[in-house]
């Protein structure tokens, strides 16, 4: 009951302004992290554990579960679409539903129904019963990760929150680089049943460690649930990942499978957008982007998630088709990605609590397109050593480019404001890597179409590779803005 106690004096401490506590020199003057703090930073990330894990496990043992259950291909693929839309669906509630009931609670809610529903899976007998099981795990999963960014940044409060936010993000960088290899094994040895059943004990032990360190969180004014932006949103969102699946599918936006949907998400968002900005209730509270801070880290983002996973589609490929590699040496060729960044991402965390965020997250951008640029560049034979050694570069680049950025928006938000903002991060970096996926996707297949030779498979992945750049770059410009705008902040706050 300590824990809890310092959890709600350390969100008074956080509500003391929106300006970031600077010297008269201008530089962000920071705190140590409180042991509580890290505690409840440690029991959080139990739920990036299991949706990260739950994600990647599942990928490598969908062939197998549609044989076993009698499924076909195209059926089984729902095991996973399933999942992603509703984890999509459930993004733009959460805010509301932190207000109403107070994130802790929501969060230990939402972690003993991932629990139960990842045993739920591991016992369906049909594919029909999995993929509805599949559905409520997403619906509940979705719940977890903005919930728990919602308490860390009610409890670390500004001075410390980028350290904990990039401690908190290391699991969710590691879990998709081990998930494939751990999926494969438990299939191997196991059976498929364990690819969901190994959440159940991490489920319970989280559990039972949040009861004692979670702050529960008060109960506030939320407001009425506005439904027509809740209809629009929650459609929208599950389109455009639908849209982008079968973009990724069929290799292209033409198709009508892809451009209807797309459209239709497009109309639905925008519509959400515009309502979202009249209400005076809003279900989302949009006008938190009139912060220039939060706005430039808003965009950064955006395109940082177009960056990131748009190379997390392209390298298994580029390994794959470019390389001649194996599905498990590609797996393991990928860890040097992750590593890279989860080593990255504590130096990431102090910098920014020291620097701000916008000037580490430039400086890791800039890393991102170095590396980026050297992977266009590279032969049809490259050095494995050298491509791994680029993998680390991104992965470093893109951790400096990660954590801070977010930090650096839900530092320029009231504890009152926190469940919006973290619904918002959440739901921007999933829309941009949604949107970089599909464009990688599509740029490569069209550039893989005509090619007859291993130089010709090499110039479309450099084709590719172009593409990232692009998008870095303009994450580059939207982090320099955010650099300026957290610069003028300092020194208003300073005077």
């Amino acid at each position: 009951m300590e824990v809890q106690r310092f959890g709600s004096g350390a969100a008074m401490t956080a509500a003391g302004g929106n300006a970031d506590p600077v010297s008269a020199t201008g530089r962000v003057r920071t705190t140590a992290v409180p042991v509580p703090v890290w505690w409840t930073t440690v029991v959080l990330a139990s739920g990036s554990v299991l949706t990260g894990l739950d994600t990647s496990l599942v990928n490598v043992g969908i062939e197998v579960i549609g044989r076993d259950l009698g499924a076909s291909l195209t059926e089984a693929q729902w095991i996973n679409s399933g999942y992603l839309l509703a984890l999509a669906a459930t993004l733009p509630v959460c805010g509301w539903l932190s207000r109403r009931t107070g994130a802790g609670r929501l969060w230990l809610w939402s972690l003993a129904g991932f629990t139960l529903t990842s045993a739920s899976c591991a016992l369906a007998r049909s594919a029909d019963m999995l993929v509805v099981a599949r559905v409520l795990q997403g619906l509940t999963g979705g719940l977890l990760i903005p919930a728990g960014m919602a308490i860390l940044g009610q409890v670390a409060g500004r001075e410390r929150m980028g350290r904990v936010i990039a401690v908190a993000s290391v699991p969710s960088i590691l879990a998709p680089a081990f998930g494939p290899i751990i999926g494969a094994l438990l299939v191997e040895n196991l059976s498929w049943h364990w690819m969901f059943l190994v959440n159940v004990p991490i489920g319970i032990v989280g559990l039972l460690l949040a009861l004692r360190v979670v702050p529960r969180g008060e109960a506030g004014h939320a407001g009425r649930l506005d439904l027509p932006a809740l209809l629009l949103v929650a459609l929208g969102l599950p389109l455009l990942t639908y849209a982008v699946t079968r973009a990724t599918d069929r290799g292209g936006l033409l198709a009508s499978s892809v451009l209807v949907p797309l459209g239709a998400a497009l109309v639905a968002l925008a519509l959400f957008v515009h309502r979202s900005l009249r209400a005076d209730e809003p279900l989302m509270d949009l006008r938190l982007a009139r912060d220039p801070v939060y706005a430039a880290a808003a965009g950064t983002i955006v395109f940082s998630g177009a960056a990131l996973f748009g190379g997390l589609i392209v390298m298994p490929l580029y390994f794959q088709l470019g390389m001649g590699r194996s599905i498990v040496d590609t797996g393991l060729l990928l860890m040097a990605f992750s590593l890279g960044a989860a080593v990255t991402f504590p130096l990431a965390g102090r910098l920014a609590d020291d620097h701000g965020g916008g000037v580490v997250a430039v400086v890791g951008l800039a890393v991102v397109v170095a590396g980026t640029v050297a992977m266009a560049l590279l032969p049809a034979d490259p050095d494995l050593v050298l491509v791994e050694a680029l993998q680390v570069v991104r992965g470093v680049g893109l951790a400096l480019a990660g954590s801070p950025v977010v930090a650096a928006a839900l530092a320029r938000v009231r504890p009152d404001q926190m469940p919006d903002a973290s619904s918002q991060v959440n739901t921007l970096s999933r829309v941009g890597g949604a949107l970089g996926s599909a464009l990688c996707a599509v740029v490569l297949s069209g550039a893989l179409a005509d090619a007859g030779s291993d130089a010709e498979v090499a110039a479309a992945f450099r084709v590719t590779f172009r593409w990232l750049t692009g998008m870095a770059l303009v994450a580059l410009v939207l982090a320099a803005r955010l650099h300026r705008a957290q610069r003028h902040a300092r020194r208003a706050q300073a005077r």
